[in-house]
């Protein structure tokens, strides 16, 4: 018996549960759990209010939940905080780049570029929701 709990995965809001599962989905390369995948055969989605994303051992890593009046954070202004966020590590400089074109590509938009820091650099970007997430060089 584990003398703690353990983390099964991180929910993040969002208007649309379906649209945020696939940005994260396509970023990470992770897979829905079995029966939240959307519908192929044109039918509605019904299941869309509570999803979750699998990695290739079948651990969950994140779930979605549909929250019609999310006020997505406004980082850096505090006037709506921050309250939670990702960071994802990547090998080097030129991947950094390259995963930010591709979060960019997914619908994610730039909210600061630090790559000028030596020292730890990084992007902080915002997913279609408005969560902010980091892309750094671990």
């Amino acid at each position: 018996m584990p003398a703690f709990p353990e983390l099964m995965h991180t929910a993040l809001d969002s208007p649309d549960a379906r649209e945020l599962a696939e940005f994260y989905r396509r970023l990470l390369g992770l897979h829905y759990r079995p029966g939240d995948e959307p519908p192929t055969d044109g039918s509605a989605d019904i299941g869309a209010d509570w999803l979750v994303l699998l990695d290739d051992h079948g651990h969950r890593k994140l779930a979605f939940q549909k929250a019609e009046n999310l006020v997505p954070p406004t980082w850096p202004s505090p006037a709506v905080p921050m309250q939670l966020h990702l960071d994802f590590s990547v090998v080097s400089l030129a991947e950094l780049h390259r995963h930010r074109h591709r979060a960019q590509a997914l619908g994610a938009r730039v909210l600061l570029d630090r790559t000028h820091d030596a020292a730890e650099p990084l992007y902080v970007l915002a997913d279609p929701a408005g969560h902010p997430f980091c892309l750094l060089v671990a």
